[in-house]
């Protein structure tokens, strides 16, 4: 059974960026963590709540697959896209990247696969695979969950099937890198992020959506029923559910250090310096979302609301900044 050799499995903080770490280094490009993040342009914000769910959704980053494509128009690389409604034309489509030497990217539910330490749906989960046998298939996922590791074929099945949010039919992608990158790609990724961040469609998005999120959590208490499960865990996938911290922010503040060593421009570090304090901010909100699931005192969710309100204004004025970089 084919399993191909030379895969550097490095398991980073993010799902997505994880993977395509695995792709390019197979494609003999190495970039950073923060790199990819920020060349993807992901950053983004989305307060996310409607009536089939449970408890509102705090995200950091743009939806799933978009950072791929994002990444992908800014390195100049080919991507090859397969999804299909049928499990047997899925799974040959990812037989025919491993047979022909490229490690596949796939996106799933994460509740199906074997290692996975949280059960809980999440249907924009992305993994790579370089290899399988009669029963297992070998993939590699974020550090957290263990870099290089095994599920079962009918559990990575179930995985690929799952539908509900944010999943995808039975995709896999493999890149393929032109001989030579393209130039100049680090202000063009930046301002494409800034724009959107500062413009979004709807107040759910970008820096109106952390304002509406500074009224809204206020309230989160009467929002649930078990404040000590769900406000905790609203936290959790701040800090934890391979963001890197702060909800992404820590990735985005490192990616735009990297880039100031090689661009000399004042509002590149204005940038930073604001995302530096907004990502430290962020980690407070997240402590003090926990504190109200655990203690019941409204008090801590209104100094989180404060914190956020504050948050929407240094993150409008970095990307204002950065906004301006090829001006």
């Amino acid at each position: 059974m084919p399993t191909l050799t030379g895969i550097d499995a490095r398991g980073m903080q993010h799902c997505e960026t994880t993977t395509l770490g695995v792709l390019l280094r197979h494609q003999g490009i190495d970039l950073s963590e923060p790199m990819l993040f920020g060349l993807g342009s992901g950053l983004s914000f989305v307060y996310w709540d409607s009536k089939h769910m449970g408890f509102p959704f705090l995200g950091g980053r743009v939806k799933p697959f978009e950072l791929t494509r994002n990444l992908v128009g800014t390195l100049g690389l080919e991507l090859d896209v397969r999804e299909t409604a049928s499990p047997r034309k899925g799974w040959a489509n990812v037989v025919a990247g491993v047979e022909g030497g490229q490690p596949v990217g796939l996106q799933l539910d994460s509740y199906h696969l074997d290692y996975f330490g949280s059960k809980v749906h999440f249907g924009g989960h992305v993994v790579a695979l370089y290899g399988y046998d009669d029963r297992h298939a070998y993939l590699v996922d974020t550090d957290q969950q263990g870099g290089a590791v095994s599920t079962s074929l009918d559990g990575l099945a179930r995985a690929r099937a799952a539908r509900g949010p944010m999943t995808a039919r039975h995709r896999s992608f493999t890149l393929t890198a032109p001989g030579k990158l393209r130039e100049n790609l680090i202000v063009p990724a930046i301002t494409t992020c800034a724009d959107n961040f500062l413009n979004p469609p709807i107040a759910n998005l970008g820096h109106r959506g952390i304002e509406k999120s500074g009224k809204l959590v206020r309230t989160w208490l009467r929002r649930t029923d078990d404040p000590q499960r769900d406000l905790p865990q609203a936290a959790l996938l701040m800090e934890k559910a391979g963001t890197g911290g702060a909800l992404f922010r820590n990735l985005y503040r490192d990616f735009l250090a990297e880039c100031a060593q090689q661009v000399d421009d004042d509002r590149l570090r204005t940038g930073h310096r604001l995302y530096a304090e907004a990502a430290e901010l962020w980690t407070e909100v997240a402590a003090l979302i926990t504190r109200a699931g655990e203690t019941g005192e409204e008090e801590y969710l209104g100094r989180a609301g404060s914190v956020l309100h504050d948050l929407s204004h240094i993150e409008r004025e970095a990307m204002q900044a950065l906004s301006r970089l090829d001006a």
